[in-house]
């Protein structure tokens, strides 16, 4: 794939920024497979974590690997310590993101336009923000991912240490009025739960992780609310990029499972008709399953405890 490193000046940040762009190639070198090319490349935007930048996904997985063989673009911004959110004390990061970023880069690029080729995934702080553009704007995305997300951070800021909590008043202001705002996402979930076009969500944690509890409150929620949510668990998985490598190619894959053509595997059901009670137990109170328990997918099935679906 071809690899581009932008510098352009942000009218939204007032500042020179930098983008890392991953561009399909019809050839390329030994052991990877050439994308086929044809209409305009679909486009992934891929939203790093709280200590990272732009040049995480590239230096700490096989992402351009993952998608080489696929007509896939995919952009990674920096955004800082500011949960892609505009910070009253510092950068207006959340119009950048959600709109100046995607008109930059069809302005720089060739590329899909179509909500349908339009896909955005992240980890932590990055799953928060594929979460909140996915939920805000659900007409402009087919499909969103959250890896380890901090899906439920607004409901833990006054739990916050004294340093991070600091840094959230500088990102909110007053924190008091962060929950049941555009900020949150159970909020969102709610009052766009009648949008008449949903993209299709994938929510995955691992169970050792420190947000784990977040992602069990979050994945029955957007269930209550009727959005279509394929969600995946990993026994003792922590916070950890082995994790996360292993999640974008899956989401990679799913992205280009169909054309426009909904399959629903219900591997889900499957594991858990395939697991003893102690696991179905578990999971009915959302508490982690015990490692010795967790089931076996059936042979021939892609592995995890997920209901899997098409994308398009």
């Amino acid at each position: 794939m071809a690899f581009l490193e932008i510098h352009f000046f942000s009218d939204v940040l007032n500042v020179a920024s930098t983008v890392n762009v991953i561009l399909p190639e019809t050839r390329q070198g030994i052991g990877v497979t050439a994308s086929e090319g044809g209409d305009l490349p679909k486009v992934l935007y891929l939203l790093h974590g709280y200590s990272d930048d732009h040049t995480i996904w590239m230096r700490r997985t096989s992402v351009e690997r993952y998608a080489a063989s696929h007509n896939l673009a995919v952009i990674m911004p920096a955004v800082n310590h500011s949960f892609y959110i505009n910070e009253v004390y510092g950068e207006r990061y959340w119009d950048y993101v959600s709109d100046e970023l995607p008109r930059i880069m069809q302005r720089f690029l060739r590329l899909s336009d179509r909500p349908g080729d339009t896909y955005v995934a992240g980890l932590s702080m990055g799953g928060y923000g594929a979460m909140r553009l996915a939920l805000t704007y659900p007409e402009r995305f087919a499909a969103a991912a959250s890896f380890s997300g901090a899906v439920d951070a607004m409901s833990e800021l006054n739990n916050a240490t004294e340093t991070r909590r600091a840094r959230w008043q500088s990102v909110l202001g007053d924190l008091s009025k962060a929950p049941g705002s555009e900020v949150d996402l159970f909020h969102l979930m709610k009052v766009n739960a009648s949008a008449p076009k949903k993209p299709a969500l994938y929510v995955s944690c691992g169970t050792a992780d420190f947000l784990w509890h977040q992602h069990q409150a979050f994945v029955p929620a957007l269930e209550k609310y009727g959005w279509p949510v394929t969600h995946y668990e990993e026994p003792d998985v922590g916070h950890e990029w082995a994790f996360w490598d292993r999640q974008i190619k899956k989401f990679i894959e799913m992205i280009f499972a169909g054309d426009c053509s909904v399959v629903v595997v219900a591997l889900r059901a499957l594991c858990l008709i395939a697991a003893p009670p102690a696991f179905i137990a578990h999971w009915a109170r959302r508490a982690p399953p015990p490692p010795t328990v967790f089931p076996v997918v059936p042979a021939g099935l892609p592995g995890g405890n997920t209901a899997r679906k098409r994308f398009c």
